[in-house]
This record gives C-alpha cells, sequence and structure tokens, in this order.
C-alpha cells in the first residue's frame, strides 16, 4: 500500500497492490496488480536479469529502455525512465526507486520521480509479505 505526491507535496493518490514474483536461473518476474483510490487499475509485469557485483537490469511496457538496478546489503536501488499513462500526463519521468528491506521481511519504498531534473512527484509505500 502507498501514497502518491504531486509536486508541492500534497498527496495525489493513494493504492494498494498485489505483487507475485518469480525467480528462475535467468532472472525472475515482479508481476505487479495497482488499484488506485480514484477506482484506476494498472499493472506492470517487470522482467529482472542479475549481472555481476549485486548489479540487474529491469525492463517493464511502460519504462523507456532499460533500468539498471543495484543491490548493497538490505537495499535496493533501481533508476529508470518510466512513461506515465495518459490520464496522468503521458510524459516521461526519471524514477529513482529505493527499496530498504526490514528485519521482519517488510520492505518500504520511496521512488522520487523527476522530469527535466526537477522533483515531480514522490511515491511511498510498504511491502509485506503475503499473509501480513
Amino acid at each position: 500500500s502507498g501514497v502518491i505526491y504531486g509536486p508541492t507535496g500534497r498527496v495525489a493518490a493513494r493504492f494498494v497492490a498485489d505483487m507475485q514474483g518469480t525467480w528462475t536461473a535467468d532472472g525472475g518476474t515482479l508481476d505487479e496488480s495497482f488499484r488506485y483510490d480514484s477506482g484506476r487499475t494498472q499493472t506492470r509485469a517487470w522482467r529482472l536479469v542479475p549481472a555481476q557485483d549485486g548489479r540487474f537490469t529491469a525492463t517493464a511496457d511502460d519504462v523507456v529502455g532499460v533500468g539498471q538496478g543495484e543491490v548493497s546489503g538490505a537495499t535496493v536501488v533501481l533508476r529508470y525512465r518510466l512513461r506515465l499513462p495518459a490520464e496522468a500526463g503521458g510524459w516521461e519521468v526519471d524514477v529513482n526507486d529505493w527499496l530498504y528491506l526490514g528485519e521482519d521481511g517488510v520492505i518500504v519504498n520511496r521512488a522520487q520521480l523527476s522530469r527535466f531534473g526537477i522533483l515531480v512527484g514522490e511515491i511511498v509505500g510498504t511491502i509485506r509479505p503475503a499473509g501480513r
């Protein structure tokens, strides 16, 4: 579950999501299904490919090019360019997505969205293991 903040810091939307990840020797997928407080829904299917030294690449249909990620201990950062849906302006924004794993298995996610180097939004979410 999470909150999306607009450029002025005000809450622009709230959401809940269901996520399902799978992993093979070649990489993994993360299927996300979002439900927003407006009633809008959205899906995204990430394709993750490990590289060396804790690095990985990530692609999805609404990601422009290839995202670059890095794992360091209990922290992951993923940088990518995202094409927003038409109802959110349809722009392309740069995303710095930070995920922090807690000792209880809960992940806190903070993503900052910028356009031309100017912060235009922020997402703060909590990812809990199934059944919590």
